[in-house]
């Protein structure tokens, strides 16, 4: 069993806690570092949770094994580096940073710590979206020509008030929901080269009603488009293009498309993502088995993320160097 503390109790952060508390037999959290202990006290009650103002006292507690990171994006990388020299394995919300070179000092403070680095994006385990990448990766559809990614949601007007700033959360859905989609991409093509982006606002902040979609050039030549909306009821897409091709719905529907005949209709068993994810960092960290997303391509997602929010505000290309 992995002993861990979580940095930050807002909305996510208290979903992380309830998807392993008293549920996981490889994670669970005991202590908690919040600006306001005493408005998470009975949160903390509930779920057997020591509260704390700050992360030191974290740091320089032994029994911890690792930290997850739940606090505002512009905080991710100087708080992972500080877990991760304290020699603890870090779980990062996504994204992990703002910036590609925030991200490079991210991954090698942990990789020169020698700690495990984990990352929030707990869409790759969602059932349709595994045996999409499957089947990429096996060869299923042969070579692969384009990517289409959409993932949307209605819940932009709960958010903390944040999560508005322009400085935190760039182009429009990208760090809620687009990110998501990204590092799916990024792990079915590999690194992107060139965006182009156009995000069109309709209603300002809070519950902002705004749209982005972006053309996506990746190294491997194969290109992609990704879109969200945030105010729309939730929809998820991820579509494979080969000689064969392959659509992820939602969680757990697939279609499976093959030249010459019927469209096949696959439906997988649910799966609890957010505790997935947090299972696996833990395997990871107890060297069960390897954390599955690499840090390759978290830094790639983050790249790719930057060039977006680049396009985005200034409506130009951008390409990766």
């Amino acid at each position: 069993m992995i002993d861990a503390a979580i940095v930050g109790l807002g909305r996510w952060g208290q979903t992380l806690v309830a998807a392993v508390q008293g549920r996981s037999d490889r994670l669970r959290f005991t202590r908690a570092v919040s600006r306001d202990p005493g408005r998470l006290r009975d949160f903390g009650a509930r779920h057997k949770l020591e509260l704390v103002g700050e992360l030191a006292p974290v740091l320089a507690d032994r029994t911890i094994d690792a930290v997850v990171v739940a606090t505002p994006h512009s905080l991710h990388c100087e708080q992972t580096i500080a877990v991760a020299s304290a020699g603890k394995a870090v779980f990062c919300e996504k994204p992990l940073t703002l910036t590609k070179a925030e991200a490079a000092r991210a991954i090698e403070a942990c990789r020169k710590a020698g700690v495990v680095l984990g990352i929030g994006t707990d869409k790759r385990f969602f059932p349709s979206l595994r045996e999409l990448l499957r089947l990429v990766k096996d060869g299923d559809l042969g070579k692969i020509l384009h990517l289409e990614a959409h993932f949307s949601n209605q819940v932009a007007g709960t958010f903390s008030e944040w999560r508005y700033a322009l400085d935190e959360s760039p182009a429009g859905g990208m760090t809620g929901t687009g990110i998501h989609m990204l590092d799916a991409l990024v792990a079915l093509a590999g690194p992107v080269r060139r965006v182009q982006a156009l995000l069109l606002s309709h209603k300002p902040p809070p519950d902002p009603h705004d749209s982005l979609s972006a053309l996506l050039e990746f190294n491997s030549g194969i290109s992609g488009t990704l879109a969200m909306v945030r105010s729309t009821p939730a929809y998820f897409r991820l579509h494979a293009f080969g000689r064969e091709a392959a659509e992820a719905l939602g969680r757990t529907d697939l279609v499976l498309r093959r030249g010459g005949a019927e469209p096949q209709h696959l439906s997988f068993s649910p799966v609890d993502t957010v505790r997935a994810n947090l299972e696996a960092f833990a395997d990871a960290v107890a060297g069960v088995a390897p954390y599955p997303i690499p840090t390759e391509e978290i830094l790639d997602t983050v790249a790719a993320f930057e060039a977006i929010a680049k396009a985005a505000k200034s409506g130009e290309p951008v390409r990766q160097v």
